[in-house]
């Protein structure tokens, strides 16, 4: 039976009639019970197996007694940094400070520590010297073996070792946590551990560690960029649960870090029963005084049908935390969450969004994944769609229609994204038609992200007459529903392989369009992405040829400047941009010129006439608006 929150302090605790706790989660989150979040999940699959667990949401890490609260739990603590990596959370790509953290309750910043799963972790092991430590969520599985940080400019030692932790739980972790909570409850010591699918563990000999592919030392790596690439792409290939070898990171004669194959995807009866556990569905009461968490605004009137992707997008992180193979609840485990958020009193009709990483992937890319796994030398969509992949959204579709039919339903909507070449290469446009008719809020989130086919072949994105097919598509289908509805695009700047030629490229798209993106995302070098790789290293590990990589902030500056030309602040740099570019030829009076020569630079910089909702090339008008936690979520 519910009985509400799990305990957040020692009273709630004994209010339960409990003299002790099995384990004690330390989350650098504030306590939202809602399933989009990872303490969420795991601390209600634990309860679901018969486990007492306690929660200490952001703890003040500067006093030992904060994480004391109920005392030595009787099989461990479980640290999660929350549901983005602290840094990511704390500091934008320039490295400057944010001024909000949507996961603390009025959304007040520096409630958590940078780098939290390592502070949290010593924090514990400072008073709890043998009482098991299982780290856990994005960050712990993002840096769970050696890895660049961009904060710091250093190749990092895998956070088990920098945390005193024993064990990290990587990936999703339903299927690990409760594998390491039975045998803890059997009496198995941690340091046994060893065997676990989906976890890293530390060894100081190799006698028991078989079928192995022995990665370059920690030492190699911080000496040679081309090893640490090499290591890197090693790890990449090996992050299927089906394929992936146990992988081996020395960092000395007597110390080594494991990290054994990733676990098997979840079926859809296990993916609808984790999503059926009781949850409280939004933050703990405590915080309503500080106005609550700002990140449930995001996502309590959304609906998770998937999870995993294929896009293979060289800047996103999903590969090694979710994986590459779909994973989908039912549809009747979706409407049954449908009917729950009707009944909330602040549902005013709308289901704010349907999907996952990405929306219309509701099955995997071709029917060998779920005996085979998915292909280590190939991308099921890039460079362009494999012969094998499945493209139908029937089964969406389906779904779609079965929740505008909910009761109080008025309208479902898609916000978390669609892949553009993937509908694309599906023959069927009844997703297309029954998307713009009826799941489209005025304006469609697409990420093209660039327009020069150099750039995107190094983001792992289709060439641009992919997208420049799609807007097609997606205008047609307006004009003929009789519809005035937009693209909202995602552009990034300064990725690897973008020099300032392309930046001009992008630059000049934007003009052709006659709009200028409200903000543009500097390309973020955040842990175990195949981009940040290129941008540490100077090469691709896929091909290892070298890449061209914009790290100067003055040259990003220039390169973001360009697509925002129209900004009469960033004259001088747009100035610089086009001069460096030799694209003098973009000054001057013309249509096709991005700025006025300087004496006249104070006059209103002219746009073509457009109509409503078009350019003159007849596009549909694209806008962007400022950007969400939702694609903080994504991991982009």
């Amino acid at each position: 039976m519910n009985q509400g929150f799990l305990p957040l302090c020692k009273q709630d605790m004994k209010d339960r009639g409990w003299d002790r706790v099995d384990f004690v989660y330390v989350s650098g989150d504030a306590y939202v019970d809602h399933p989009s979040f990872g303490h969420a999940i795991i601390t209600r699959i634990l309860e679901s197996h018969g486990y007492r667990v306690g929660i200490i949401a952001q703890p003040d890490w500067r006093v030992k007694e904060s994480v004391t609260v109920y005392g030595e739990p009787r099989l461990g603590f479980l640290v999660s940094a929350g549901n983005m990596d602290s840094m990511v959370n704390h500091f934008s790509v320039s490295k400057k400070r944010r001024r909000q953290d949507a996961y603390t309750p009025g959304g007040e910043m520096g409630k958590r520590p940078d780098y939290a799963a390592v502070v949290y972790g010593n924090l514990i092991r400072q008073t709890y010297k043998h009482t098991p430590v299982i780290l856990g969520g994005i960050e712990a599985s993002l840096r769970r073996l050696a890895h660049y940080d961009y904060w710091s400019d250093k190749v990092k030692r895998s956070v088990l070792l920098d945390s005193g932790a024993d064990i990290i739980s990587y990936g999703m972790g339903e299927r690990s946590i409760i594998e390491i909570a039975e045998a803890l409850d059997a009496g198995i010591d941690v340091s046994d551990l060893t065997y676990l699918d989906g976890t890293v563990v530390k060894t100081k000999s190799l006698d028991s560690v078989y079928d192995a592919v022995v990665l370059p030392s920690y030492g190699e790596l911080v000496k040679s960029p081309r090893a640490y690439a090499e290591s890197f792409y090693t790890q990449y290939q090996n992050t299927d649960p089906f394929t992936g070898k146990r992988l081996v990171e020395p960092y000395s004669d007597h110390l080594y870090v494991v990290q054994n194959p990733p676990p098997g995807p979840l079926s859809q009866t296990e993916m609808d029963d984790v999503y059926a556990l009781p949850y409280m569905r939004t933050y703990h009461p405590s915080y309503e005084k500080a106005g609550g968490v700002p990140a449930i605004a995001e996502i309590k009137f959304s609906l998770i049908s998937n999870r995993g992707c294929f896009g293979g997008c060289n800047f996103c992180a999903l590969t090694f935390h979710q994986g590459r193979i779909i994973q989908t609840r039912s549809h009747e485990s979706l409407l049954e969450e449908a009917e729950l958020l009707t009944n909330e009193p602040d549902f005013k009709g709308y289901i704010h969004d349907v999907g996952g990483p990405t929306a219309n992937f509701r099955h995997p890319s071709c029917r060998k994944q779920l005996e085979h796994g998915v292909c280590k030398e190939k991308q099921c969509l890039f460079p362009q769609p494999c012969r094998n992949l499945d493209a139908d959204h029937r089964d969406y579709v389906e779904l779609l229609r079965k929740l505008r039919d909910v009761p109080k339903v008025k309208k479902v909507f898609i916000r978390s994204g669609i892949r553009f070449d993937y509908l694309l290469a599906d023959k069927d446009k009844t997703f297309l038609r029954e998307l713009c008719e009826y799941h489209v809020s005025g304006q469609l989130k697409v990420a093209p992200e660039h327009v020069a086919d150099e750039v995107l072949s190094k983001m792992g994105k289709p060439k641009h007459q992919v997208y420049e097919e799609f807007t097609r598509k997606f205008q047609d289908m307006n004009k003929k529903l009789h519809k005035q509805q937009f693209l909202v695009p995602y552009l990034m700047s300064s990725h690897p392989g973008s020099d300032m030629k392309a930046a001009v490229k992008l630059a000049e798209y934007c003009r052709d369009l006659g709009y200028m993106p409200e903000q543009v995302q500097d390309f973020y070098p955040t842990p175990s992405t195949i981009s940040t790789c290129m941008y540490y290293t100077g090469l691709d590990p896929r091909t290892m040829e070298k890449v061209y990589v914009p790290k100067n902030p003055h040259e990003k500056a220039l390169q973001r400047a360009l697509i925002q030309y129209r900004n009469p602040d960033n004259y001088d740099l747009v100035m610089e941009a086009l001069k460096k570019a030799g694209r003098m030829d973009l000054v001057g009076f013309g249509k096709q010129c991005l700025i006025r020569p300087r004496k006249f630079s104070s006059e209103k910089h002219p746009v073509g006439k457009q109509t409503q909702g078009k350019t003159k090339a007849g596009r549909p008008l694209q806008k962007k608006p400022a950007r969400s936690v939702s694609r903080k979520k994504a991991g982009r």
